[in-house]
């Protein structure tokens, strides 16, 4: 079984949180009110990746990390082992375009993970009035797969986008195993 640790990342008040529960099935507290997230919450769940083959099942550590700049000496401990990394942003706020690009630079860049092991996600919340269109991204952003997510329209586009990401995850996650028994082999 494969065990896959996702960092969700992003500027503060983005939507890490509600879509870290929802991708987990992981209930939600009651109150509405914003209530950052301190340092990192870990959740944990099963998932049955359908590109992985039919017996495969991977455990998924999703890492809901605060957007905070005061938690950045513990970045480092969070990058450790991690098998992928979504970026999470409000398209509605425009300074959120450029923050994306550090939040890139210090966990996907440093880390030397593949485009296929990153995603973004521009979560439009409720009432938002910014469409599915064209993000005026930095280039190095663009090469990235970008989801738009929606859940109060959309939310199964956004659940099969992610379990489709994490394909992606575990595909990698398994070449680099078989490379890895490939080079003991021989």
């Amino acid at each position: 079984m494969f065990k896959a640790k996702i960092l969700f990342l992003g500027p503060n008040e983005s939507g890490k949180t509600v879509l870290a529960n929802f991708l987990s099935d992981t209930p939600e507290n009651v109150g509405g009110e914003y209530r950052p997230t301190q340092g990192v919450r870990i959740l944990e769940f099963e998932s049955h990746p359908e590109g992985a083959g039919d017996n495969l099942k991977c455990e998924v550590e999703l890492w809901d990390c605060s957007g905070d700049f005061k938690f950045e000496s513990c970045w480092p401990a969070l990058m450790k082992d991690s098998s992928g990394v979504v970026i999470i942003f409000n398209p509605d706020v425009p300074s959120h375009l450029k923050e994306i690009e550090t939040w890139h630079s210090m966990f996907i860049s440093s880390q030397g993970l593949q485009d296929n092991q990153c995603l973004l996600m521009a979560h439009h919340k409720p009432g938002s009035g910014v469409e599915d269109g064209r993000l005026p991204l930095a280039s190095h952003l663009g090469r990235l797969p970008l989801i738009h997510s929606n859940l109060e329209d959309e939310p199964e586009d956004v659940r099969q986008a992610f379990h489709r990401y994490l394909e992606n995850v575990v595909r990698t996650m398994s070449e680099s195993r078989e490379r890895e028994e490939m080079s003991i082999i021989t």
